[in-house]
């Protein structure tokens, strides 16, 4: 059976939707309020939140690094230096990680590159998350794979060919591996979704936990997505969708984020184990919904009951009219009014009729 355990949870397929807040950087570069974010996450009924790590001068080119970036999200008149005001250094991450063991949340981050990854690993962080953009990044996965730790992988902008490549690659060194289905749009375009790619991954899969990195609007495509069998659901979180930042647009505020998680636990329970049943709370309201056979008229005794001497009513406290086939041509023993209910002791052949019913 697939399993993946992440600081202590189990996530299978018989378990509770695994989510994860992500955070990234939506605290804008604020400590105080990266870890207010933590705090509401874990009130929301999160389960993680996770960051992101980059080595900004050893990940990008100098081109990339130095390049003007100058609009309304940027934090820097460069790329770089937009980057470096959003990253979190050593004392920052130590102080971040101390405070979620402390909310009792899980934190996680994902690893842009090698150095990003020594890093977390120096931390001691539970489970490692790979972007998107590394899901072809094979040095990469298998650098992160041999750390031990479970590793989440999204596989956004890939082919079934990335995904098994990266799988095969990862697998044989470590296998505590998720695998989100996820879409690189920023917001994503409900059409281009694919969920059901959630249950190719499942079959092709089978040893692997399967999830949703959800960057459309809205909490309804990660319900779909956890009936289809996604146990993880990675969403962005903020504040305010109006903050400065590409991310917050697409983000579930805490009140959105919240209702993500209440609706993924009552579906747990919803989903149930496939026997259908009759409900105690069922009971009543069927007995006053539901029919039962009556006279249509008064009837004599001696009379041999016809389909037009018979009425279906409420409530449904008597024969139900399923067993009309088998009071049709009967006899009654005993005079019937308008609308008494319709019983195999009133009718000739009571014995044999009250033993068929049982059987």
């Amino acid at each position: 059976m697939r399993k993946l355990s992440i600081d202590g949870r189990d996530i299978q397929d018989d378990s509770a939707c695994y989510v994860v807040a992500e955070i990234g950087n939506n605290h804008q570069g604020r400590l105080e309020t990266a870890m207010e974010m933590f705090r509401v996450a874990r009130d929301c009924g999160a389960d993680a939140v996770k960051l992101q790590k980059r080595d900004n001068r050893s990940l990008y080119t100098s081109a990339a690094y130095n390049r003007s970036y100058e609009h309304a999200n940027s934090f820097g008149r460069t790329y770089g230096e937009h980057r470096e005001y959003l990253e979190f250094g050593w004392n920052e991450y130590r102080e971040l990680m101390d405070y979620g063991r402390e909310l009792g949340i899980t934190v996680v981050a994902t690893a842009f590159d090698m150095p990003s990854a020594d890093f977390l690993a120096r931390l001691d962080v539970p489970a490692f998350k790979v972007a998107s953009g590394d899901l072809k990044n094979i040095p990469l996965l298998t650098h992160i794979a041999a750390y031990g730790k479970p590793m989440v992988i999204s596989t956004g902008g890939g082919t079934m060919d990335d995904v098994n490549r990266a799988y095969d690659a990862i697998m044989p060194i470590n296998q505590q591996l998720g695998i989100l289905q996820c879409t690189a749009g920023y917001p994503a375009e409900f059409e281009e979704l694919n969920l059901r790619v959630i249950t190719t991954f499942r079959e092709r899969f089978p040893h692997a936990t399967v999830g949703l990195s959800s960057h459309d609007n809205g909490i309804a495509m990660a319900i779909a997505a956890f009936m289809l069998g996604a146990r993880i659901v990675e969403k962005h979180f903020t504040f305010n969708h109006t903050w400065k930042g590409t991310d917050h647009a697409f983000s579930l505020e805490p009140g959105g984020f919240r209702k993500l998680v209440r609706d993924l636990s009552r579906l747990k329970v919803a989903i149930g184990d496939g026997v259908k049943r009759t409900y105690d709370s069922e009971v009543e309201p069927i007995l006053k919904m539901g029919k039962k056979l009556v006279a249509a008229r008064d009837l004599p005794t001696g009379h041999t009951l016809r389909c037009e001497d018979l009425a279906i009513k409420c409530p449904g406290d008597g024969l139900p009219p399923y067993d009309i086939d088998k009071v049709i041509g009967r006899v009654t023993r005993e005079p019937l009014a308008k609308d008494d209910a319709i019983a195999f002791e009133k009718l000739n052949g009571a014995e044999s009729w009250q033993q068929l019913a049982v059987s």
